[in-house]
């Protein structure tokens, strides 16, 4: 990475999630996407076409390309350790959708592998790394809400079949809503208390078989290999506790409910799965002679709003910077490791210990500006 040059990015995977990704990273000027690349050759041709990037073809033209540093990995959850692995051994930099794997032994091998080749590895979510939860670390670290005890989040509603046109993988072994969204909430959970020490769960399926329901394959039935309701107690080495429900089952859509309550107030964090939204803090009642309502204190957000793709961008400033990452492939494990252990408490019952662990998050600066040229 040379001073003064805009660092190189290719993006592998051309799915629904790629326009997002592309939108960002194609706006940021300390970055430049070279090509983009998919087993769908069409549609990593139509994706580059769309975002002006000059080239596109497979995985192989992503990592072969010369001017490409970065390597940002937007495949299925079934591949994500497998290319970016192979990103690794092309000396590429990598920034993996989430999780960073399917299963742990992948998942280690793949940061041992990054090691020993001295290249960086970071994973979604970046959300967390946004003005909406940085703003609420910056509230709980003044002690706005004194010392935090718990945390209940709630992520519920009929599922991804409502929108997306092949959903059948989001209900395959690594997707499920514990897997496919669980990843959020892990990780602002993470950010605020610290590693998980222990989880405990209940798991079901609300049906085996579910349907496209929109797009060329609607219509079509897909199996369900995975619970589509969790519900989570975790334990925190800290001292924090969190209850979690993740379920597609619900007809009633509720999403996006992040509550952190303290011994002087809870806090209202923004939905994790995206950069910002509302902060507001409730306090304790003096009596019951103050009414039945309490009323909540509104949080100034600071920080400039962007989306997916800010993960990738404090990792390659962080590259030339010399500093640590945010969104480390360290977390990415952890996380990974946290949402296994719940799958396994499903299965088993009791509590099930999380072997990894990770030092305390750092918080993005409030003055972080993705749209001002550092490199």
């Amino acid at each position: 990475m040379g001073a003064g040059n805009a660092v190189g990015v290719g993006v592998i995977g051309a799915g629904n999630i790629s326009d997002t990704y592309l939108e960002h990273l194609t706006s940021f000027p300390d970055l430049e996407v070279h090509v983009v690349g998919d087993l769908d050759l069409d549609r990593a041709r139509t994706q580059a076409e769309k975002h002006g990037v000059r080239a596109s073809g497979d995985a192989v033209a992503v990592l072969s390309h010369p001017d490409v540093e970065l390597v940002v990995n937007l495949t299925i959850p079934a591949v994500h350790a497998e290319v970016s692995s192979a990103a690794v051994s092309a000396g590429k930099h990598v920034w993996s959708e989430k999780p960073i794997g399917i299963d742990r032994a992948s998942a280690a091998a793949l940061l041992d592998q990054a090691a020993a080749a001295g290249v960086r590895i970071g994973v979604a979510p970046d959300t967390v790394l946004g003005p909406g939860l940085q703003s609420a670390r910056r509230a709980i670290a003044r002690g706005d809400i004194g010392r935090p005890l718990f945390a209940q989040t709630t992520f519920q509603w009929q599922g991804p079949e409502l929108f997306h046109p092949n959903p059948g993988f989001l209900y395959a072994r690594g997707g499920g809503p514990l897997l496919d969204m669980g990843p959020y909430y892990v990780s602002a959970l993470v950010h605020v208390f610290g590693p998980v020490a222990e989880v405990a769960a209940l798991g079901q399926r609300g049906t085996d078989i579910r349907s496209v329901q929109v797009g060329p394959l609607a219509g079509e039935s897909f199996p369900v290999e995975v619970p589509s309701t969790v519900q989570v107690l975790t334990r925190f080495e800290q001292g924090g506790q969190a209850q979690s429900l993740y379920s597609t089952d619900s007809p009633l859509l509720r999403h996006g409910v992040v509550e952190i309550s303290g011994t002087e107030g809870t806090i209202l964090i923004p939905d994790p799965n995206t950069f910002g939204g509302r902060i507001a803090i409730v306090r304790p009642l003096a009596s019951l002679d103050d009414g039945p309502v309490q009323e909540w204190i509104d949080i100034e957000q600071e920080g400039v709003m962007v989306g997916r793709g800010l993960g990738a961008l404090d990792l390659a400033r962080a590259v030339r910077d010399g500093r640590t990452h945010l969104a480390s492939g360290e977390i990415g494990y952890h996380v990974l490791d946290t949402l296994l252990a719940i799958e396994e408490s499903v299965e088993h019952g009791g509590f099930v210990s999380v072997e990894s662990t990770v030092d305390l998050v750092g918080m993005m600066p409030a003055d972080f500006d993705p749209f001002r040229r550092t490199v």
